[in-house]
């Protein structure tokens, strides 16, 4: 709902998100991330993907926060300020950016689906701890519920893996 009061725009406050998997691949709960940092949520809430291939995509529509210099990871705001970070594979920083290749930029607008980030799965099974890639909403003060939807499998734009309600 858009109205004009006093030449300022009125916009509606999304109350809900709902996140897609970047990957297709098998949903984990994030308690069973091979990593502290993440299985104990020291940097949010959120599950994780075990990837069949090397082929990210946008979870959700918003804009490319930072785009990490190795190229491992990425941040997403959302429309309604979620901050979403999507970390590929465990141990993926001293990779230096090998064998990832990012398609977008900081300050990109992104559509769910997207393609975000190409890298050689084969590599990171190789290089790195794991390729579990956790998917984690950092800025978790600002999400009231978030139900935690548990496919089995997913399609990387399309399976529903979260939805965020309440939003402040």
């Amino acid at each position: 709902m858009l109205r004009k009061l006093f030449g300022k725009k009125d916009q509606e406050t999304l109350t809900e998100e709902i996140v897609v998997s970047p990957l297709n691949g098998r949903i984990i709960p994030l308690e069973e991330v091979p990593d502290p940092v993440f299985s104990e949520k020291m940097m949010g809430d959120g599950v994780a993907v075990v990837p069949e291939d090397g082929e990210l995509m946008s979870p959700v529509d918003g804009e490319v926060l930072q785009v990490f210099p190795t190229k491992h990871a990425v941040g997403i705001k959302t429309k309604s300020g979620l901050e979403i970070l999507i970390h590929i594979g465990l141990e993926t920083v001293m990779m230096k950016g090998e064998g990832f290749t990012s398609l977008v930029k900081e300050g990109d607008r992104v559509r769910t689906g997207q393609p975000l980030i190409s890298f050689n799965v084969d590599l990171v099974k190789e290089k790195a701890k794991s390729t579990v890639t956790p998917v984690i909403i950092t800025n978790g003060e600002k999400a009231g519920t978030v139900e935690k939807l548990s496919p089995d499998q997913a399609q990387a734009g399309t399976t529903q893996i979260m939805r965020i309600t309440d939003i402040k």
